[in-house]
């Protein structure tokens, strides 16, 4: 481990007016990365003015920053695992991945160089292809648009730094056509309808996010009901949504905001576990979601022969099934699709 240095100041100037704090200092101190700038932050070890802040503050452009100890340990990186990829498309720009659940896509800032960087997507990418763009960092080589941990489906990867700037600016441009399959609990009012409600982080649980704060990120989601699913489970919709934006979280939270949250979601409002529904039990009126009825765990749906257990799902029913976009290099357009992973559909038959 490196030896503790003495403090180090610096003091913003009129020009760093609005930059963000971990900016700031990634542009004063080039030894150190930014997710490492974050990481210092986050530990306490940078005063603004004398007291600790976060990354995201922005300066006025007079505050005296302190770095309380910048002793600079082993740089924050990815490192190669042999982990299958379900590799789609690829060529010498890009490649196409079908990411499945559970699978993490980058380690976060605060990750070690042990166990919370590894089995990443990022790991298994290193490992296929080698070489990666390197224009979002050592810790996320190559990745250009996130998924959840536990959503699966479509990510594009940029393999140089060219292609991922070009692939970015399709992405900022809101060029690139995204496409997801989601079951929620409850059936929708409307057939389809759009939910333009702003995201920021809840200041209460800081895991998630919500649209009932002001002055958060524009997002935009519009959604068709494919199919209404009266089950003995309760009332379920599945639902094609695509989204305008890339907000964290964005899909989820939209639809957990309506009162319809995505199954498996217990972050946003679903139940862990589904019980089948009393014989005769009122269903509840269409628009309303079925997620906080209480549990019968030992009911018999009609026509049951016995008893039927509860469901559970231990991830969320989200799935990037369609994306598409232009060649960063040609300019062609590519498109592809994704069909519904084994579990989601075993859940669909399960649902009856």
């Amino acid at each position: 481990m490196a030896s503790p240095q003495a403090p180090l100041k610096l003091t913003a100037t009129p020009g760093d007016w609005g930059r963000r704090l971990d900016q700031f200092l990634a542009g004063h101190l080039p030894q150190a990365s930014r997710a490492r700038v974050q990481q210092w932050i986050a530990q306490g070890m940078v005063l603004v003015d004398g007291s600790a802040s976060k990354a995201s503050l922005r300066l006025r452009g007079s505050e005296q920053i302190t770095v309380i100890d910048a002793a600079q340990p082993a740089p924050l990186r990815a490192v190669a695992e042999d982990i299958p990829l379900d590799v789609l498309y690829e060529d010498s720009d890009l490649a196409v991945i079908n990411k499945p659940a559970g699978m993490m896509v980058h380690a976060g800032a605060g990750a070690s160089d042990s166990e919370g960087n590894r089995g990443t997507l990022v790991n298994a990418l290193l490992h296929r292809f080698g070489r990666l763009s390197a224009v979002s960092g050592a810790l996320r080589p190559g990745i250009v648009h996130r998924l959840d941990r536990n959503t699966s489906g479509l990510l594009v990867v940029a393999k140089n730094d060219l292609a991922h700037r070009k692939l970015a600016a399709q992405f900022a441009g809101r060029k690139v056509k995204k496409s997801y399959v989601a079951l929620v609990h409850g059936w929708l009012k409307q057939p389809r309808g759009t939910i333009r409600s702003a995201i920021s982080r809840d200041r209460l649980r800081r895991t998630r996010m919500t649209t009932r704060r002001s002055g958060g990120r524009e997002a935009v989601s519009h959604y068709t009901v494919v199919e209404q699913i009266d089950s003995a489970f309760g009332r379920f919709s599945l639902l094609e949504v695509e989204i305008e934006t890339g907000r964290t979280h964005q899909i989820r939270v939209h639809l957990a905001s309506i009162g319809h949250p995505v199954v498996g979601d217990t972050l946003y409002g679903a139940p862990r576990e589904i019980a089948p529904l009393a014989r005769g039990i009122n269903r509840g009126k269409p628009g309303r979601s079925n997620a906080r009825r209480p549990a019968k765990s030992l009911a018999i749906g009609p026509g049951a022969s016995g008893p039927q257990e509860s469901l559970s799902l231990a991830r969320n029913f989200l799935h990037a099934a369609r994306i598409s976009f232009q060649h960063p290099g040609s300019g062609e357009p590519l498109a592809f699709s994704s069909a519904l992973p084994a579990e989601l559909a075993e859940f669909l038959t399960r649902l009856g």
